[in-house]
């Protein structure tokens, strides 16, 4: 009776256990499901302007009036007017048609220009932005002591603080300076910014010493330890700090709205916002062409962003 007794109790645990396992089973599949329905909405909900954008940038400027006219329409005295009807968001144009390329790219050169503008002002800022981090991140990372202690903080304090509340000293020291109106105005303050100093300093602590330590025992010297061992490892947190640089100066305002008096040399970014009504058209083929690079390079360095932001150090091997 007691091996009977015993069988029985064991059939019933197993059971148990199976069901116990099924459960356990089915309800990660429901956990999994109403994660990917969550996700999957608000990816949705972040690309239906993007999508809208772009769409409608293939839109013939007559139908583009109809669909959204009233949303840009404005008074005598050019203000607003309350929407009295309802606006339709139409992401299927009727009839494709190029023209508002056409009229961007070949018709109306201003906005190349604009376009080239933000590319001389982004270009130099992340590269040296680069340069300057690389070589401060190394310093930081290999010399210890409160002076450096007190130097990044001073980083991280400044890291912290909006954009306008250093425009007004960016403003004064660039007065003082005459560069106001240049480039010079918007190139010093972005070349010298604490965002990726701070970035690649918290990446290259990650590094073993160990691996340092051997590169001296082996007669390397400090610029080669930094050229051939660091920069080597930290290629994922230079590309993510590359692609964060890049999308934060790329859609610039303020900058330029304060510091370049001449309207000539403001970015496509402020020349965006400034279109009239009367061009609306436009102005979704002009916003398609300026995702353009920010797609590209996100695209491009996408597993470089997740690896930077996510490694924990050491070498692979």
């Amino acid at each position: 009776m007691s091996k009977k007794n015993t069988s029985l109790r064991n059939d019933l645990q197993y059971k148990r256990d199976r069901q116990r396992v099924k459960r356990k089973k089915a309800f990660g599949i429901v956990k999994v499901s109403v994660a990917t329905l969550i996700a999957a909405f608000f990816a949705i909900l972040f690309l239906t302007p993007i999508i809208l954008t772009i769409t409608n940038s293939f839109m013939a400027s007559s139908e583009i009036s109809s669909n959204y006219g009233s949303v840009f329409a404005t008074n005598a005295n050019g203000g607003k007017v309350y929407i009295s009807e309802k606006v339709t968001l139409k992401f299927i144009p009727d009839i494709v048609s190029f023209s508002q390329y056409i009229t961007v790219l070949f018709k109306s050169p201003e906005y190349l220009l604009k376009f080239w503008n933000s590319v001389i002002l982004v270009g130099p800022i992340v590269f040296f932005q680069l340069a300057v981090a690389c070589l401060a991140s190394y310093g930081f990372t290999r010399y210890r002591g409160k002076l450096r202690s007190m130097i990044f903080f001073s980083y991280v304090i400044l890291m912290l603080m909006p954009y306008q509340v250093t425009l007004v000293p960016n403003y004064l020291v660039s007065d003082k300076l005459q560069i106001l109106d240049t480039n010079w105005a918007i190139w010093l303050p972005g070349i010298f910014s604490p965002f990726a100093v701070y970035l690649l300093t918290k990446f290259m602590r990650r590094i073993p010493d160990g691996v340092m330590e051997a590169a001296m025992i082996d007669g390397a010297n400090e610029w080669q330890i930094f050229r051939k061992i660091c920069l080597p490892l930290c290629k994922g947190a230079i590309c993510s700090a590359t692609i964060l640089v890049f999308i934060d100066y790329w859609n610039m305002v303020e900058q330029p709205l304060i510091l370049l008096s001449d309207p000539e040399k403001h970015p496509l970014s402020v020349f965006l916002s400034k279109i009239n009504a009367g061009e609306i058209g436009l102005a979704f083929a002009v916003a398609t062409i300026y995702m353009v690079p920010s797609l590209l390079i996100f695209l491009y360095g996408e597993e470089y962003l997740v690896d930077g932001i996510t490694y924990q150090g050491g070498v692979k091997g």
